[in-house]
């Protein structure tokens, strides 16, 4: 069995280019190439062997961890390896760590918020890794209302120095990932007071360990917060707590960017407009997106291959039987989870361009656009996480029994994943950020005010109320001109029922309280229609190879007519398209899955995943299950012995009848 591909089948009836596929999922030739040979070298390397994690327990699990940064540490040094390089060796490594908290959140913090002269003392040590940092803003009675922290940092004009200290239990910080166990120093957020008055909350730079032998230093307590979800999984992560007792550090350890204290004890807002903050959020969402997209297409991956090779049913005169993937049923699961993969990943194309123009208009000081791109990433960061969680799990359930089995791949990868739709904003308080500012815009719209960017299609308020979806046959959901208006009418129509009875209450906060399930779902009716949008704009690039854009197509169609079937009550309630046209879109959907079976499996190849980084028996590329099925089951520690421990004191007894003499 081993060599051979029991794929090929389904790879044969590919009609398109897949090679061709695989330079547009990965944004560029370039970007294709050097994530090709970075995930070769990854998988070659035995240091980074990953199958065996759900039988370690969480100390050999740590220590593994740590062993494999620091072997990746050693690689990217020796092969002299560019940020670009570092990166994606660092996401093919797929073992949550500290060095993920320490390039992602220490290092942006200190370029977002410290001036240049902290920024050269800081970043120099940082990016050798001479002191490891984490992001030490949650606390164990807040994480969402960050205005609510309750550790603090009092300035001592005496000594020249910020006391930092958590007053109350709740005020411990509380997560933080690679603060349990390894980190060296925090960017630790506290309440800033000075000459007895309370600043809010800003960020200071403390040293937790020892350099010397990693000892916490004096009045810091700090520890791991316990074992979370899962085996293996987040559990090689140190989510850490710390409590600060009246903890000293130098005022220019105070990130001084935005605002500054001065040698007197005097609170000095900076020049910086304090807008420039909203780059970095921009920068961490819009990668959050794009690991929404490569966690949902590594588990519709998974499924997808599985779903080609399991058979069950239909067999007739002792024939072959119905492969699970030709059902009906199982197409509408999976192709709209693999339309949606490749939606968040276009989504997630142009939230980078979106972080060029925010940072280009900062540097310029306009500051218009900003709210409407604070709004639009997070409401996409909420969308796709959430549409991820939930889809994960939807492949686990669509490989049946085998997808419990942790060597399926998909039970670790949905305990990795769901924190995604916690950290970094809760994801229904962030809809809200997003329903606020709707409000907003709708609230403008006869003042004269042009909505902008996402929201821009409200300018068209007078139309979008009065227009019908001008359908009539299955084949016109194909037209993008047809899709647009409907989804933009559906939220637009949402968005002003919504403004309207806000209107009702004398008390807005009040009117907000009561109206927060109405609000959220007007919020994510304009976030999937900015990932339809995207994704047509997608379409209108100039997309080459066989076939390639005629898939695409294909898939984008299906993204669109799944989410109106699915909330068909919002797009008929809001009278956007009748119950005609609704079954009209459900007749096109069939014709589409019909049209993408044959190139579904060429379709999650062109994700170019290799089996170690997939690390699932049922997603091989070869297709070769059983056999490797059984090959995982007899390496679990139950199968060392034929006779269990505990034979003798525990079964035997019971079939024995003697229990009443054994010693239990």
């Amino acid at each position: 069995m081993e060599g051979i591909d029991h794929l090929a089948d389904e790879r044969n009836k590919a009609e398109f280019d897949v090679e061709e596929m695989k330079i547009v999922w990965a944004g560029s030739r370039h970007a294709f190439e050097v994530s090709d040979r970075i995930a070769r070298l990854v998988a070659s390397d035995p240091v980074f062997e990953k199958s065996n994690r759900a039988r370690l327990s969480r100390k050999e699990l740590f220590k593994s961890t740590l062993k494999k940064c620091a072997h990746a540490w050693k690689r990217i040094i020796e092969l002299r390896l560019n940020e670009e390089e570092a990166g994606r060796l660092r996401f093919f490594v797929d073992q949550p760590a500290f060095v993920d908290l320490h390039w992602g959140m220490f290092v942006p913090a200190i370029k977002g918020q410290g001036t240049e002269e902290q920024q050269q003392k800081w970043l120099s040590l940082a990016n050798k890794m001479q002191i490891i940092g984490c992001y030490a803003q949650t606390e164990l009675g807040h994480g969402s209302n960050v205005q609510g922290l309750e550790t603090t940092a009092t300035f001592d004009p005496k000594t020249d120095e910020f006391v930092i200290h958590s007053p109350t239990q709740t005020s411990s910080k509380w997560w933080p990932g690679g603060l349990g166990k390894v980190s060296t120093h925090a960017v630790v957020y506290a309440r800033l007071i000075t000459d007895g008055k309370d600043y809010g909350v800003h960020g200071f730079i403390v040293q937790l360990r020892s350099l010397e032998d990693h000892s916490p230093l004096p009045n810091i307590i700090v520890g791991d917060i316990g074992t979370k979800m899962g085996n293996g999984a987040y559990n090689s992560m140190d989510n850490g707590f710390l409590m600060f007792d009246q903890v000293r550090i130098p005022r220019d350890q105070m990130l001084m960017r935005l605002a500054k204290v001065t040698r007197e004890g005097k609170y000095v807002p900076s020049d910086v407009p304090k807008q420039l903050m909203y780059g970095t959020m921009v920068y961490v969402r819009q990668t959050i997106v794009a690991d929404a997209s490569h966690a949902l297409s590594r588990a519709v991956c998974i499924a997808t291959r599985y779903s080609a090779v399991r058979r069950q049913f239909g067999a007739r005169d002792g024939g072959i039987e119905t492969q699970v993937i030709d059902y009906k049923t199982q197409q509408n699961r999976l192709f709209p989870l693999l339309a949606s993969a490749y939606a968040f990943r276009f989504v997630g194309e142009w939230l980078k361009w979106l972080y060029t123009d925010v940072t280009a208009r900062l540097q310029a000081s306009d500051f218009a656009t900003l709210p409407e791109a604070h709004a639009c990433t997070a409401g996409l960061k909420s969308l796709t996480t959430t549409a991820t969680a939930d889809g994960i799990e939807e492949c686990r359930k669509l490989c049946g029994g085998h997808g419990y089995l942790w060597c399926s791949g998909l039970p670790e990868l949905f305990a990795v994943y769901v924190p995604a739709c916690t950290y970094e904003g809760d994801n229904i308080v962030l809809q809200l950020q997003v329903a606020r500012f709707l409000m907003k815009t709708v609230s403008q719209l006869g003042s004269g005010k042009a909505p902008v960017g996402t929201t821009a299609y409200m300018a068209r308020a007078e139309h979008l109320l009065q227009c019908r979806s001008g359908v009539q046959k299955a084949e016109d959901w194909l037209n993008p001109a047809a899709v647009i208006e409907a989804f933009e009418a559906r939220a637009l129509r949402m968005a002003v029922a919504c403004a309207k009875n806000l209107s009702k209450f004398e008390n807005q906060e009040q009117g907000f309280s009561e109206l927060l399930a109405e609000l959220v779902e007007a919020a994510i009716a304009h976030c999937q229609l900015i990932v339809v949008s995207k994704f047509i704009a997608k379409l209108e690039q100039d997309i080459g190879g066989k076939g390639v854009k005629k898939q695409l197509n294909n898939l984008c169609y299906i993204y669109a007519l799944h989410i109106l079937h699915k909330h068909l009550g919002d797009f008929l309630s809001t009278n956007s398209i009748t119950p005609k046209q609704a079954s009209l879109a459900n007749d096109q959907l069939r014709s589409l899955y019909t049209q993408v079976r044959p190139n579904a499996v060429a379709l999650v190849d062109a994700f170019n995943y290799t089996d170690h980084y997939l690390n699932s028996v049922l997603g091989r590329y070869d297709g070769n299950v059983y056999p490797k099925l059984f090959e995982e089951a007899w390496k679990d520690p139950l199968n060392d012995s034929v006779v269990p421990d505990g034979y003798q004191e525990y079964i035997r007894p019971l079939i024995k009848q003697q229990l009443r003499t054994a010693r239990l």
